[in-house]
């Protein structure tokens, strides 16, 4: 079972509101109210949904890259260094595989694309 802000919330004895202004930094906190919020996050080992995040935010650390095939050395190697370069800026990199079937490749696009929560390469 995940945790989420609401029971961060709880245990701390602060709104969901405030674990949310904690998580985005945003808006006025306490230093002690922070530390409070942060701590509990620390006991329960919660992190955040970064995808239920970009949901809110429309906005998402994620890039989906659509390879033809992941047998070929050469996308496994372009996979590493594309995975490698993003972590760096906070990325995080979703590989499709299409098959090396083109319909594969554009039902996947399209479906990236419909949902619009990430980047596509």
């Amino acid at each position: 079972m995940s945790l989420t802000i609401k029971d961060v919330a709880e245990k701390a004895g602060v709104s969901v509101t405030t674990v949310s202004r904690v998580l985005n930094n945003r808006g006025y906190i306490s230093d002690k109210t922070r530390k409070k919020v942060m701590t509990t996050m620390d006991e329960l080992n919660y992190t955040p949904n970064e995808m239920a995040r970009s949901f809110l935010t429309n906005k998402t650390r994620f890039i989906a890259l659509i390879v033809p095939t992941t047998e070929n050395p050469f996308f496994g190697e372009l996979t590493f260094h594309l995975e490698k370069e993003l972590a760096k800026k906070g990325y995080n990199l979703f590989i499709c595989n299409s098959l090396n079937d083109v319909d594969n490749e554009k039902n996947t696009y399209a479906y990236f694309k419909k949902n619009g929560s990430m980047g596509l390469l």
